[in-house]
């Protein structure tokens, strides 16, 4: 039985009131280059920096930084800095990042499920 058959959960999470665990699970992929970002970890296992650059050139520095220190500072994505000139810094995915595989693979499905019937509504929309 989930909490939430049982009564309304309520967490704090930056600086956020949190009701139910999908919330939390939500809060922490959302960003628009999370789950891109999690995708190529899995596709690639480890990438540098430099290389998410050459993924999303579109992307600032600035927010590609936002992005993977969030993602770390949630324990998703683990950061191995090497001592070396010049710096060199890699991603991985940690298990708990690991363990989202399976929920992101469920929302691609269905997406690509559904997508038919969103691009025909907004095609309906603009007429």
């Amino acid at each position: 039985m989930s909490d939430r058959d049982n009564k309304t959960t309520r967490h704090q999470f930056r600086d956020q009131q949190m009701n139910c665990h999908e919330e939390l699970t939500i809060s922490i992929i959302s960003g628009k280059w999370k789950i891109d970002i999690i995708y190529y970890l899995e596709m690639e296992g480890t990438l540098r920096f430099n290389e998410f650059r050459k993924k999303f050139p579109k992307l600032s520095h600035k927010v590609l930084t936002q992005q993977l220190r969030e993602l770390e500072t949630d324990g998703i994505v683990h950061r191995k800095v090497y001592t070396e000139i010049p710096p060199r810094v890699e991603y991985s995915l940690t298990p708990r990042g690991q363990s989202l595989l399976p929920i992101l693979r469920l929302i691609n499905e269905w997406g690509h499920d559904h997508l038919s019937y969103y691009v025909e509504k907004d095609k309906q929309t603009e007429q």
